[in-house]
Parts: C-alpha cells; structure tokens; sequence
C-alpha cells in the first residue's frame, strides 16, 4: 500500500463505504461480533471489488432486461414439465411459473414427479413421451440420466428445455435441449464468496458445505473457493462434502463439531444450497449461538421459501443468491414459444441477486418486476 497515492485513499474509502453499507443491508446488529470488520489491508482491490459487486447484486428494484421481441403466441400447444422431485422447492418454483406462464399464453401443462429416484425420473419422462406434448421440460435432473429417453424425444421431435438441466445457460447439442434456463453458476458462485469478503471487511473463518456426488455443485463449490481466496484474510477453515439426500442426518453433526473444532474462529458460511442451513440450525442454536450472530451463513442457490424465512426473521441465515423461479418458469413458456415458431432461443439469462432481510420487503421468494408484461407483449404480437 502506498499512503501517498490518493487513489489508493480513495480505493479504500470506497470499500469501507460499501462494507458497512453491505453490513447494514444484511441486518446487521450492533457491536463488533455483528458488524462488519474494518476493511482489512491484506486485499484492498479484491475488498472494493467484491463491495460494488455486492452493492449491485442487492439491488431490489432491478428493472426487466429481457425479451422484448420474439414471436406472436403459437396457439393450441401443450407442455409437459417433468420434475426432479416436486419437494425440491426450487424445482416446485419453476413449475409453477410455467403454470403461470402457460395460462396466459393459452396452453396446457401436465406436471410428472420424478420423486427423486433414477428410476422415477425415468420413469417420468417416458410417460410424458408417450402423452406426445408439444414440448418437454427437464426439472432439474441430468438428462445424462435419461439418456434412452432423451433419444426417444428427440425421434420424435419433440423439443425439449431445460431447467438447472446442464452447467450453463443456453443451447445445448449433446444432450440435446433447445435451450437450458439457469442463472451462471460462476456469477452465483462469485457473488456468494463477494459477500462474504464485503460484509466481512475481508476478516473471515469460513466453512464451505457442497455435495461433489454432484458435478454442477462440486464446480460451484470449487469457483467459490476460488473467489475467497482472492482475499487473503478469509480463511477457508473447511470443505464439508455432505450429499444432499445425507443433509439432513449429517449436517446437524457435522456443525457441532465444526464447532467445537474452530469456536470463535468461524464468522461465516456458505453452501451450495440453502437447504444445509435447514438442517444446520438446530444444531446452532443447542450450541447457544444467536440467529442474528456468526457464523453469518449465505446459499449460493434457489433461495427457496424456508431460506427467505429464516433471512427475514434473522435464524441462521443472512442472505441467499436466489433464482428468480417464477420468472424462469416464464421463460421456459417463451423459449418454447420461439422453438414452436422455428426461432432460436432468446439468449436471456437472468442476472445474480442477493436476497437479505434488508431488501426482500418480507417475500419468500426472489419475483423481481416486469417481466410478466414483457412477455404479454411479445406473445400478443
């Protein structure tokens, strides 16, 4: 650091601007084990960085940047939307934006549980085969799967989308989907770890929870790693591998002791999935620890209704990098209607948000405005 460089002053001001700010959004409490840290001088670029990038993130009255022209509504279509399992909250979510979303365009939509298992999503999408919709969505499941049926549809041309189906966004050839609806994984995984840094004034013990059964969470968890280590005061404490079917028997043993091992020294967390902070709080508040105190915990993933409920009443989660579910399951409808019309899909994904109980308003889900309207007008020609 050079104290005579002013923009080195100013670099550094700015960052402690937008870690309090970025304290203060979160809910933070006062006294220095809920505040945010002084920003720390062993990364003053990475802490600026991750402060703006933050700031933009929380950002709740983010205006609709989709879509604005496509094809007029194809009459007389139906979707069949085949789901990982209807108790993943987020695979729930977009299902019933797709409801939403084929009702205003005028189709009809048939949802198929896969209930979790291999053989069920198998199961389940060789009966939306042989019903012979329009189109077919992949809710959040391997299409590698269901390779056998993906070969069927694909005989019989039927176009399939897919949803949290493959690691990135757009088009893809092998499996074959016209397009796959997701935010970007290394935008998610960044914003987590930004947050992390920002609101910790880049002083932090962190405990890492992902499922590397998993490819896709195995790869965020591996990109959030990386991101926290361009500040060299968070400290990666551990990485806890915990398969997300196991969570909920292994995650409350795993906290306590995690706890006893590192005590004070863990001030935060973050996971692949909301859903380990579920399973994670009992065991956090029998260790006397307050739902407003560290470890401040963020999921990099869905944000689905428990999260924001725990967001907002402060227990054990502080914020969630969610998908903006409902909007998606739009989407999906649209990217059909553009395949129907012998168009390419539109290309549109959804830019990261964090969700904290300074910005959510009370919701229990991430809905952000306009996009409703916008894809009114572009299916009413």
């Amino acid at each position: 650091m050079h104290p005579k460089d002013p923009h080195r002053r100013t670099t550094l001001t700015t960052a402690a601007l937008l870690t309090a700010a970025a304290a203060l959004v979160a809910g933070c409490g006062s006294g220095p084990s809920t505040g945010a840290a002084p920003p720390s001088a062993g990364c003053p670029t990475a802490l600026a960085s991750a402060g703006t990038a933050v700031a933009r993130a929380e950002n709740a009255d983010a205006s609709w940047h989709g879509p604005t022209t496509g094809p007029a509504a194809v009459p007389g279509k139906s979707v069949v939307y085949v789901a990982q399992t209807m108790t993943n909250p987020g695979v729930a979510g977009v299902a019933k934006g797709v409801e939403e979303a084929a009702k205003a365009i005028g189709w009809r939509v048939r949802v198929i549980d896969g209930e979790g298992t291999p053989a069920g999503i198998q199961a389940a999408l060789s009966q939306a085969i042989t019903l012979h919709p329009s189109g077919i969505v992949i809710g959040g499941f391997d299409p590698q799967l269901t390779s056998q049926q993906m070969a069927r549809a694909e005989a019989a041309d039927i176009p399939v989308v897919g949803w949290h189906a493959v690691g990135s966004p757009g088009p893809s050839e092998r499996p074959r989907l016209f397009t796959n609806v997701t935010t970007k994984v290394e935008e998610v995984a960044r914003i987590s770890a930004d947050w992390i840094i920002s609101r910790s004034g880049g002083d932090a013990g962190v405990v890492l929870f992902t499922d590397d059964s998993i490819p896709f969470a195995k790869n965020k968890a591996e990109l959030i790693r990386k991101e926290l280590a361009t500040c060299s005061g968070v400290r990666l404490l551990t990485y806890e591998n915990i398969p997300i079917p196991d969570a909920a028997s292994r995650t409350p043993q795993a906290v306590s002791s995690l706890l006893s091992r590192f005590q004070d020294d863990w001030t935060y967390s973050v996971a692949i999935n909301d859903l380990y902070f579920a399973d994670a709080a009992p065991a956090l508040r029998a260790a006397g620890r307050q739902g407003s105190g560290p470890p401040f915990n963020i999921g990099a993933g869905d944000g689905d209704p428990s999260a924001f409920q725990r967001i907002n009443s402060r227990q054990f989660q502080a914020a969630t990098v969610p998908e903006p579910l409902n909007q998606q399951g739009w989407q999906i409808v649209d990217e059909f209607n553009r395949a129907f019309a012998g168009r390419p899909a539109s290309g549109y994904v959804a830019p990261v948000h964090i969700s904290t109980a300074g910005n959510s308003a009370g919701a229990t889900s991430w809905d952000p405005s306009g996009y409703r309207d916008g894809y009114r007008r572009i299916w009413g020609g």
